[in-house]
């Protein structure tokens, strides 16, 4: 049986989403978040989930920001690469935990970390990102959009 594209479906539905996209992008950028932070929490919440699609398109812009293949490479194991700025590992656990939802006293420990670091506008940015991704890469894996090969 094809794939039903959720998107094609129900355009209306996803449509939706796109502008709610579009009003987290902008939150984003009024709170001073660097594009390639933003794709890296991007790219973190769809490795997490799987999203092969969501990776592609995520890693494409990334590099278009100017991200390099070493921390693209490490992002995984961020902890411990060590080539990421404290405001990106803030911005990467609240990735984490928004995608994972861990138990509350974890949950709520690693947000005491985030914002000590981040400020109230840029927490809000980057938990809104993560949900937003986390919602495209449901609809991109149950309706198995395809990663195609580009040049």
């Amino acid at each position: 049986m094809d794939p039903l594209f959720l998107d094609k479906s129900d355009p209306a539905i996803y449509d939706l989403m796109v502008a709610t996209a579009t009003g987290v992008s902008a939150a984003a950028a009024d709170a001073g978040l660097d594009p390639r932070l933003v794709e890296l929490v991007n790219l973190r919440v769809s490795q997490i989930n799987g999203c092969a699609f969501c990776l592609d398109l995520h890693t494409r812009r990334a590099m278009k920001y100017g991200e390099t293949t070493q921390r693209l490479g490490v992002l995984p194991t961020w902890r411990e690469a060590g080539v990421f700025t404290e405001m990106e590992r803030a911005a990467l656990e609240v990735a984490e935990f928004v995608t994972g939802l861990p138990e509350p006293e974890d949950r709520i420990a690693a947000e005491y970390r985030a914002r000590e670091i981040l400020s109230d506008v840029e927490y809000s940015a980057v938990a809104w990102l993560a949900i937003a991704m986390n919602a495209f890469n449901r609809v991109s894996i149950t309706s198995r959009h395809p990663v195609r090969p580009h040049g």
